[in-house]
């Protein structure tokens, strides 16, 4: 049965005993209730229950355990603490387990250690009036948590922009061709170099490590011309290459020929010189045989020159005139031993031999002759 029905015998839950009209409670009698119990009230008698100083005391404890544990924070190893008191910068703290005055000392942790990327990409206007969009990302390390924080308003967004403004001021001052093919390593070192010179002055506390070339490539609307026009200029430089490593390959070899030609064209020159001068020589020699017997050296140089030109034919001739036997020839032995032999015609040694040989026994039959003469005379004389 509730409260305020008949026969409810009118218990009210808000104590309202002057009848059904009355309103809640008054709050601030509940709270001065409240108080007058724990010692705060403005009576002078305390109430029964009230804790009294106990109370105040137990509250300010309660307040301080908290202030004292709320002042415990953690530094995780790869970070460094910027402490703050009272907003001026006081300290760094290493890694590790630390303390605070809970609002005297404010600390923000800052990752020196690992290394952050930022990437960067866009349509930009390259120095002979093309349009190609380039990407690039950098990685950088904070290495000065204090300026990191507070040398700037956000240092990632001041980066960010210090980027963008180096990548456009390079590929403004580069050529398409440069930027696209044989220039990106170039273009990649001027970005670090720019990219350096801006970030300097502002003192950020950031050190840039790496800056990477990811990609540059012209409008979608023109990217199949630009890369017939790339595939060109690669097969130019393959077959540039090709060039190179085939001359590199031949000059040995014909080098090495040209040598070879060139010796063999001195020990050919040598050769003849050797052989004429044994030719000369020779000559020489038979020329005193010759001026004492001209015919006989003359028929003799003659028939040995004729033996010397038939023996390289494959010609036989036979004198068989007057006589009436069969005559039988190896032609094949007699054209293998021809064969065989060769060379530059010389006059043979046998014929200054034979040319001595005759030249001497027509000087010894002279001799006799005269001799014969003689001694006739002197037997005709004695007779």
């Amino acid at each position: 049965m509730a409260w305020n029905e008949p026969g409810g015998n009118n218990n009210d839950p808000w104590k309202n005993r002057g009848g059904r009209d009355q309103g809640p409670p008054d709050l601030d009698e509940v709270f001065k209730k409240f108080f007058d119990k724990l010692g705060f009230g403005g009576s002078n008698k305390p109430s029964g229950k009230g804790f009294g100083g106990i109370g105040v005391g137990l509250i300010v404890g309660i307040l301080v355990v908290i202030w004292f544990i709320s002042g415990f924070y953690t530094v995780k190893e790869a970070e460094r603490g910027v402490v703050l008191r009272f907003g001026e910068f006081s300290h760094f703290v290493e890694p590790g387990l630390r303390w605070k005055p809970t609002f005297v000392d404010s600390v923000e942790t800052v990752n020196v250690k690992s290394v952050r990327t930022m990437p960067s990409s866009g349509f930009m206007l390259t120095e002979d009036e093309n349009v190609v969009r380039v990407e690039m990302e950098i990685q950088y390390r904070v290495i000065e948590p204090f300026k990191y924080s507070y040398a700037v308003d956000d240092p990632d967004a001041s980066l960010r922009h210090a980027l963008d403004s180096a990548i456009r001021y390079v590929v403004g001052h580069s050529r398409m061709d440069d930027v696209l093919t044989r220039g990106r390593e170039q273009t990649r070192q001027r970005v670090w170099e720019e990219l350096n010179g801006i970030v300097t002055p502002y003192d950020m506390g950031v050190d840039v490590l790496e800056v990477n070339f990811k990609d540059a490539r012209p409008p979608e609307e023109v990217k199949a011309a630009f890369d017939d026009a790339i595939a060109a200029q690669e097969d130019e430089q393959r077959f540039i290459r090709e060039a190179e490593a085939y001359a590199r390959e031949i000059e040995p070899t014909a080098r090495g020929r040209v040598n070879r030609m060139g010796q063999e064209a001195e020990a050919y020159k040598q050769q003849v010189i050797l052989q004429a001068r044994g030719e000369v020589a020779r000559f020489e020699e038979l020329l005193p045989q010759y001026a004492a017997a001209p015919e006989v050296t003359r028929q003799r140089l003659y028939l040995e020159a004729l033996e010397e030109i038939y023996s390289k034919t494959s010609k036989v001739m036979v004198d068989t005139e007057g006589t009436g036997n069969m005559m039988y020839l190896p032609l094949d032995k007699i054209l293998e031993r021809q064969g065989v032999t060769g060379g530059l015609p010389m006059v043979p040694s046998n014929a200054l031999e034979g040319v001595r040989g005759t030249t001497q026994s027509n000087q010894s039959g002279n001799s006799s002759q005269n001799s014969g003469r003689t001694s006739s005379r002197f037997s005709d004389g004695r007779n």
